[in-house]
């Protein structure tokens, strides 16, 4: 990814924009936004977590059901006015709840490559990108 892609967020479709696990660390950091993990329980515990991000399911494990209290717990976990990043395994969920964010009344960007990025060629995810890869803070257990 290069230096603009990077500092800039990109345009999307039904959500504020696209932006990198950098720019993000950025803004969650510097309190210009809050970072929401929308993986579910098992992926936080099991994979890792971004240390100060709050915890808001989109979709929880066994059986992958969308949790029917996104909007409330999504609306009381983001102060009025602030920017919400949301986070998932590779970026894909996080669009969903992204749209469904801005439909809430929130400034919601996607974080581009999630948590663990995409699988390389072996299948096998954090060595093609996401927070993970790119040396963020994160952490296990």
């Amino acid at each position: 990814m290069n230096q603009a892609a990077i500092d800039q967020p990109r345009p999307a479709d039904g959500y504020a924009g696209d932006i990198s696990p950098q720019l993000a660390w950025q803004w969650a950091s510097s309190g210009q936004a809050v970072l929401v993990d929308v993986r579910s329980d098992a992926e936080r515990d099991w994979v890792g977590h971004v240390p100060g991000a709050l915890a808001v399911v989109w979709k929880q494990w066994p059986g992958m059901r969308l949790n029917i209290d996104f909007d409330a717990q999504l609306c009381a976990a983001v102060p009025p006015g602030t920017k919400v990043l949301l986070l998932c395994r590779s970026g894909v969920r996080s669009i969903a709840a992204a749209r469904r964010a801005t439909e809430l009344g929130l400034q919601a960007y996607n974080i581009l490559e999630g948590f663990e990025g995409d699988p390389d060629a072996n299948g096998q995810r954090n060595r093609l990108g996401g927070w993970r890869f790119h040396g963020l803070p994160w952490r296990q257990g």
